[in-house]
């Protein structure tokens, strides 16, 4: 059993508010802030001795791209082995030819996941939209945190982007790189077993094809207090929307937190679609205001919790490869309904009564992103 101690961190001013940057929930740490998370990934790279993996979808070599182009270098020409995967979709345009030469000179091995292929052209279809930083035997990063500046505030100011991270203990590693060489060979080789304490899950499992959806499916259905759920992406089937509207009639707090501003449109329009069903069933739906939300969490009753890069939507379910932390650690839970309720300050309520008004156009574009919901 996991031993949680008390929620701690260090706070920093945006405009007129503190927000917390980070929380210790032993032996995990919780980052809500950019900056934070980047200063201690950064870290522990320079701090590293054997083996450094970072794994993400989106690399910018901006400002804090460099840093972090820099610390890999370091580490490289210290005799670490350190290899970068970053996603050719995501990452297209955005991470230089003279960064990557830069580092491939320096020793990085860089791997671009899922080049187009003439041969095998769905293949591009499907994504690494993984967030994954790995030292050495000693610890694993995860989360929702791409690498860019959109995330800091020291680059990008009071409307950088909200996103939740989290540091776990060195345990972690070989679940993770066992992960990872699933993904590269056989998807369905490695299935954890849900009723551990904590455990790594991808979307793939032997004993069940779509093993997160499967896991999320039974969770909501077994729920007994409330699901609070943080997606930045909300697209899911009618059967799920189903059952979610299930655990609300039987009296479970349903909460559902969104952003008001996305970096995809179509991708909210296409979650806007199934708000009529979920509101008539008093799941209550709430925007987050001001700054673009991609966080993805979820919090089933007061001791289960989970926290990783899949979206609340069809390409996490059935398309990309993701990585997901799952725990029924209490403390865990705790420290991230603070985070949820926090949030829930800087969030507005959808009504229902307003919701029936919006006009006919909105209407329109919300089946356009409906149809399009696959490849978004």
């Amino acid at each position: 059993m996991d031993a949680p101690t008390v929620a701690d961190g260090r706070s920093i001013t945006s405009g007129e508010a503190v927000v917390q940057s980070q929380y210790l929930v032993t032996p995990y740490k919780i980052f809500v802030e950019g900056d934070a998370l980047y200063d201690s990934m950064i870290d522990d790279i320079c701090r590293a001795r054997h083996r450094v993996l970072l794994e993400t979808y989106i690399f910018r070599s901006d400002q804090v791209g460099q840093k972090f182009i820099d610390a890999l270098v370091r580490a490289a020409k210290k005799g670490v082995d350190v290899d970068l995967h970053v996603d050719a979709f995501g990452s297209l345009g955005v991470l230089s030819k003279n960064a990557i030469q830069y580092l491939r000179k320096s020793g990085v091995n860089v791997q671009w996941s899922y080049e187009w292929n003439w041969r095998r052209p769905y293949q591009y279809n499907r994504r690494n939209h993984r967030k994954i930083l790995l030292i050495d035997d000693r610890a694993v990063f995860l989360g929702g945190y791409n690498i860019g500046k959109e995330n800091s505030a020291a680059a990008h100011g009071p409307t950088r982007w909200r996103d939740t991270h989290i540091r776990l203990p060195g345990r972690f590693v070989g679940p993770t790189l066992a992960i990872l060489g699933q993904s590269r060979r056989a998807r369905n080789i490695w299935c954890p077993d849900w009723r551990k304490n904590s455990f790594l899950i991808p979307n793939y499992g032997r004993k069940c094809r779509y093993r997160l959806r499967c896991l999320l499916q039974r969770g909501i259905e077994e729920a007994r207090e409330r699901i609070w759920i943080t997606t930045p992406y909300f697209v899911v089937n009618r059967h799920m929307r189903k059952t979610l509207r299930s655990a609300a009639d039987r009296g479970v707090d349903v909460r559902l937190l969104v952003p008001e501003k996305s970096d995809v449109a179509l991708a909210r329009w296409a979650a806007h679609l199934s708000y009529d069903g979920l509101l008539r069933a008093n799941v209550k739906i709430y925007e987050f205001q001001d700054r673009v939300l991609h966080a993805k969490t979820m919090l089933i009753d007061h001791d289960w919790t989970m926290i990783g890069s899949s979206n609340f939507d069809y390409r996490s379910f059935y398309v990309n490869d993701e990585i997901n932390f799952v725990s029924n650690t209490s403390g865990l839970n705790s420290v991230f309904s603070q985070v949820f309720e926090a949030d829930m300050c800087h969030a507005k309520a959808v009504s229902q009564l307003v919701w029936l008004r919006r006009p006919l156009c909105s209407r329109i574009a919300e089946f356009v992103g409906w149809i399009l919901r696959k490849w978004l």
